[in-house]
């Protein structure tokens, strides 16, 4: 594997980390690119911390989604690239093109770098938000087969995904040149944190409720993924023959709410739920039920439950010495 080179964009990021420690403890060489590269020795600091990686087989590139320079020489003599950079906002942005312009652009931009190096192959990490937000009825099951009609009222970044995976399939299709793509449409990522590289998911449906910012258990319920299972099933994606121009949901079995977050916290780490709110369970009308079975039986995925997910993001945060050599 020494001879295979991986792109890593977005390196800096929760599940960007956990990709390159999985590379690197599998002897590839490995890229990563990073919009300033003044946090390239946060992560260093934070693999060091992980375990003992080979950071002389990883290297670091200048790029930003938003402009042409650095993409070239990043994908040069690269035989991967795994495309996992893209905005995520905290809050709705006052036009939603605020997320859109940049998804779609940032992802067209690497394709073409890619293409131009020829690249065997990308992956791009897409969302549950381009599969899951167009079908209602009671009991569905969502595979990878549905999408999100992105021509009806959506929020921003549901609908920045959405466009931005079509866009990359048209790309694919009209201009690839042979370049194999295979997406990968993630859940709520959870899973221990590295060196405080965190996540928005983490952020909310943990920090906040064990410090109590969390009121109430919205109108709203998440799938859950390992980040060290996304992780794997990214690389699997990579190199498996039978994954080229496929997606694969990345998620474990059920879906929780804020409400089942909180009680699962109360009853498996008692000592931190002093400032957890009382709040109401959240409807079982909101309870999408999704389908991993794709990423299971083509490529053999076993993903961890999802209160393992959970309660090693808990762990990370207040306990790091439980967690620190199962990452």
């Amino acid at each position: 594997m020494k001879n295979n080179t991986v792109l890593v964009t977005g390196g800096s990021g929760f599940l960007g980390i956990h990709i390159i420690a999985q590379l690197l403890e599998l002897g590839y060489t490995v890229k990563t690119t990073l919009r300033d590269l003044s946090k390239k020795e946060q992560l260093i600091e934070a693999l060091r911390t992980n375990g003992d990686h080979n950071l002389d087989d990883l290297s670091f590139f200048q790029a930003d989604l938003t402009k042409d320079e650095g993409w070239d020489l990043a994908a040069t003599d690269c035989t991967y690239v795994l495309h996992l950079a893209s905005p995520f906002p905290m809050g709705e942005p006052e036009h939603e093109d605020e997320l859109i312009v940049p998804a779609v652009e940032g992802t067209l931009r690497v394709l073409k770098a890619a293409n131009r190096a020829q690249v065997k192959r990308v992956v791009i990490t897409s969302s549950f938000a381009a599969v899951g937000y167009s079908i209602n009825d009671e009991g569905y099951v969502f595979t990878e087969k549905d999408w999100t009609d992105d021509s009806t009222p959506l929020p921003a970044y549901i609908k920045s995904k959405t466009v931005a995976e079509k866009a990359a399939w048209q790309y694919i299709e009209e201009e690839g040149k042979g370049m194999e793509l295979t997406v990968i449409n993630p859940v709520g990522i959870f899973g221990p944190v590295i060196g405080g590289i965190s996540s928005s998911s983490i952020q909310m449906a943990i920090q906040g409720i064990i410090n109590g910012d969390i009121k109430e258990s919205p109108n709203f319920t998440m799938g859950v993924v390992d980040v060290r299972d996304a992780a794997s099933l990214h690389i699997s994606a990579m190199v498996e023959q039978k994954a080229s121009g496929e997606r694969f949901i990345a998620a474990t079995d059920g879906i929780m709410s804020f409400y089942d977050v909180a009680q699962l916290i109360r009853t498996e780490r008692p000592k931190l739920a002093g400032n957890i709110a009382d709040m109401k369970p959240t409807p079982a009308a909101y309870y999408k039920a999704m389908s991993n079975q794709k990423a299971k039986s083509l490529l053999g995925w076993q993903p961890r439950t999802k209160e393992e997910a959970l309660l090693s993001s808990v762990d990370s945060l207040f306990n790091p010495e439980k967690v620190k050599n199962e990452v």
